[in-house]
């Protein structure tokens, strides 16, 4: 199964945060064929939100909502089922650091 990990700030992290080098993570998920794909993404005043309304495109800056939760990256993994990535998403230094929703891709008949 497929899963996006998207890796979140939080406003709240563990009392001991983890400094932990984000390759020690990274090398052996990659080794192994789990981590398919991974990416910092720039910060939120970088993005742009697209909408078409009535045929007319609209493009602002944002989004600035009223969070302090931001993705700022992402993992995608390919693993056996929910508790694997589940168990590979709690090694991960975001994990005491901020947060990581792990959301499987869809599968189409």
């Amino acid at each position: 199964m497929k899963y996006m990990m998207f890796v979140i700030t939080d406003s709240q992290p563990d009392t001991e945060s983890d400094e932990s080098d984000v390759d020690l993570w990274v090398d052996p998920l990659d080794a192994s064929g789990k981590r398919i794909i991974g990416e910092v993404l720039q910060p939120q005043s970088e993005s742009r939100v697209v909408r078409v309304r009535d045929g007319k495109r609209y493009v602002t800056d944002g989004p600035f909502t009223e969070t302090k939760e931001v993705i700022c990256g992402f993992d995608i993994l390919e693993v056996e089922d929910l508790d694997e990535a589940i168990e590979i998403a709690s090694r991960h230094p975001m994990a005491r650091n901020g947060q990581l929703e792990l959301r499987p891709f869809m599968v189409w008949e």
